[in-house]
């Protein structure tokens, strides 16, 4: 079965950006029109957009509500968004508002109860982000490491109905690095959710080892800085997770 491939879409300020390992004062601005970015990504043929509000991540609230309304608007491919969510309020306006799925970070280590409460409000919509930074579970944007690791944050959803599990390591996030093969399959062959990697994919190598590694749990990764450079061209990245 082919691996998804996630083209990312982070917001900060209004515009389309890529920070590097998690730093909101190390960005680099790639288009200040979000949703003609994602217009492009469909038109290379990727069937899901990746949208973060990375200063919503930090407010523990939306902020950037019009650009990802206006990647709505153009989207014809399914949208999964994360960042500030915090509340059933949250989940439940974006999902009527046309996100398929939601994705609840920093909740899922400080009110667990929360994503189970959505995961079953909204079967198959909720997915729970792990950002870890030297193997522990990070929070409110980054800015604070918890003593979790990861897999002991995942195992408590396994019966909840979350529909996935997007990891991210930190420290390789936006430096093109190569993803952190390890412990993405080390988790998802913890647990039963379906894991997507996150963190690092620096060109279609990455690409193809992940795909060589063959772990039915790891269902496809996340690409940002890659694509947006130019390292990792749209086509072949597609071909190698198929």
């Amino acid at each position: 079965m082919a691996l998804t491939l996630y083209p990312a879409i982070d917001l900060k300020d209004g515009a389309c950006v890529r920070l590097r390992r998690g730093a909101m004062d190390d960005a680099t601005i790639y288009d200040n029109s979000p949703a003609a970015q994602a217009q492009r990504w469909q038109n290379c043929g990727f069937r899901w957009l990746h949208v973060v509000d990375l200063n919503g991540a930090f407010a523990g609230r939306a902020v950037n509500t019009q650009a990802v309304l206006a990647i709505l608007a153009v989207a014809n491919v399914p949208v999964q968004l994360g960042g500030g969510i915090r509340d059933m309020a949250g989940v439940e306006r974006w999902i009527t508002t046309g996100v398929r799925r939601v994705i609840l970070g920093s909740a899922a280590v400080k009110n667990p109860h929360f994503v189970r409460e959505a995961a079953r409000a909204f079967p198959g919509r909720v997915a729970v982000g792990i950002d870890a930074r030297d193997g522990y579970v990070a929070t409110e944007g980054w800015a604070e490491t918890s003593a979790m690791q990861a897999p002991d944050l995942a195992r408590p959803f396994e019966d909840a109905g979350v529909s996935a599990i997007i990891y991210t390591d930190i420290g390789r996030d936006g430096m093109l690095g190569g993803l952190n093969l390890e412990q993405t399959v080390e988790l998802a062959e913890q647990i039963t959710i379906p894991v997507i990697a996150s963190g690092g994919v620096g060109g279609v190598a990455d690409l193809v080892a992940l795909r060589a590694a063959a772990v039915p749990g790891i269902e496809g990764v996340i690409v940002g800085r890659a694509l947006y450079d130019g390292t990792l061209d749209p086509e072949a990245a597609l071909k190698a997770l198929e």
